[in-house]
Parts: structure tokens; sequence; C-alpha cells
């Protein structure tokens, strides 16, 4: 097996095995160490069936079932979401988050696969959020130091471009799901439970607002940070090609679909890993 860091802050790319298989518990420690240390990993040419893909998941924590509202279920897997855009269903996922944020034990690690990419287009974008935190001012880090923020469901959910999501057959699993994630508070500033060091928490999509704070100075403060994190210097974006799978861990980065690619069709399969922690 060979690791390969695509830039010096985020991302590397792992050859030299075949997820197709069952790993051995040397090589499954040894993708976690890769991911623990660059926050995301790649893996090309990794041509996985959903069970496969749910397999590889559960090597690394509890694959969860997905509910049938946000993306659709793959009717052979009950654990695999798809991820799927065309003509009639333009991408619209194209804002900064951490998957599942807005959870009470939001989700550990997310695995995408790739069945068909466009010719151009369609990147992925990461965010080390550990470096990104540690790039800030001092007086910056001092401030929010102990804060929390409400991260909810609905911040994303109810803007007009997810107005789709609520029509028809899929408004009742929508709000289902809506009833099943109430708005919760997160540390703004929380120690990464593995490496134990401190990484931003925040994301465009799901944290509403600072806990404790004016309407004026949390938009002023997220916004900040939202700037922040979006410096080249702290990124690695990803040009996706059939078969490749990537793990990302959503306690240390952030991420953003590249939304250029409408009207090509673009299919994407992802399972969920949960550790069940309560982020501190």
């Amino acid at each position: 097996m060979d690791i390969a860091p695509l830039t010096l802050c985020v991302g590397a790319e792992i050859t030299g095995i075949d997820l197709c298989k069952p790993l051995s518990d040397a090589e499954a420690t040894t993708v976690h160490q890769a991911l623990m240390d660059y926050g995301v990993v790649f893996f090309r040419d990794q041509p996985v069936t959903p069970d496969q893909q749910a397999d590889f998941g559960r090597l690394f924590g509890r694959v969860p079932e997905v509910p049938d509202s946000m993306f659709r279920v793959h009717p052979d897997n009950a654990y695999v979401s798809v991820l799927e855009n065309d003509a009639d269903r333009p991408p619209t996922v194209n804002t900064w988050h951490s998957d599942y944020s807005f959870a009470a034990m939001p989700d550990f690690a997310s695995i995408l696969r790739s069945i068909d990419v466009p010719e151009a287009g369609g990147d992925t974008i990461w965010v080390n959020m550990m470096t990104a935190y540690q790039a800030l001012p001092d007086h910056m880090k001092n401030m929010l130091d102990g804060l929390t923020a409400t991260h909810d469901y609905m911040y994303l959910y109810e803007r007009p471009f997810k107005k789709y999501l609520w029509e028809g057959e899929r408004f009742h699993n929508m709000e289902a799901a809506r009833l099943d994630h109430p708005p919760v508070s997160h540390p703004v500033v929380r120690t990464h439970p593995e490496t134990g060091e401190k990484v931003l928490f925040i994301n465009e999509s799901f944290t509403r607002h600072i806990d404790g704070m004016s309407d004026n100075e949390s938009r002023s403060v997220l916004g900040y940070l939202i700037n922040h994190i979006t410096l080249p210097e702290f990124q690695v974006r990803f040009r996706w090609t059939p078969d490749t799978v990537a793990m990302w861990d959503n306690r240390a980065t952030v991420h953003y679909a590249v939304a250029d690619y409408h009207p090509a069709h673009r299919l994407m399969h992802r399972v969920t890993v949960l550790k069940d922690e309560v982020p501190v």
C-alpha cells in the first residue's frame, strides 16, 4: 500500500489496495491512520458494490440505515444513499458543510463512490479545519474558546433552492427528518477525539448562529470564519474519475461539491459511519 499526499495540508491518495476484497486488520489500521493524518483519502479504480461499500465502512464504526429524505436510498441496500444530478435534477449541495453536523451525534466519516461523473466539472473541495483553526489570530482563538453554536437541519433545507425536496410525496419524508433532528448546540472549537487537536466545527450549511451572541455579532463572526476556511492554503480540490472512493473525517474537515456541471449527469453512492460521539 502506498500513501501519496495531494497537498501539504489535506488529502492523500492510497494505492495498492483492493476495496472489493475484505481488508486485513493491518490494512484497515493503515487506512484509518491515513484518514487521521490527511483528513480525506482517495482510492481510484475501485468498482465496489453497495454491499462492499457498506462493509468497508463497518471496519471503522457503525453504518446506519439512511432516511429517504435529503437523498434517495439505494434500492438494493438501505445503508447507501444515492446522490444523482442531471438536466432535470440540478446540483444544490454547493455550500460548505460537514455531513450531519445538525445531529446530536454527527457522522464520523463519509464514504463516497463515483459511478458516473461529468467529462468536466463536478470536483469536490475539502478543507482541513485543524489547520484553519491553527491559522486564526490568537485574539480570535481566545474569543471562540468555550463558545457553542446552534446547528440546524432546517438552516439549509428551508432555503428556496431546496424547495423541490418538500414537494409531493417527499414532503412526509423531509418532515420526518426535520422532527428527528431538532436544533442542537456544538462547540465552535471542538477537540478531535482521536488526534487531540483543536478544530473549528462550524459550516455554512447548518451552523445557524453562535449561542449567546446577537444576530449581528453571530453573522459577523460566522462570516469571518467561513471566509477564513475558504482560503486555498487549507484546501484540496479533487477531480473525480469513475469508480473512485473518497473517505473523509467530518470531525476534521468540511467540503464543497462544485456545482459547475449542469446539465451533465453525476451519480454517486454514499455511506456514512458513526462512532456515537457527542462533540466536545
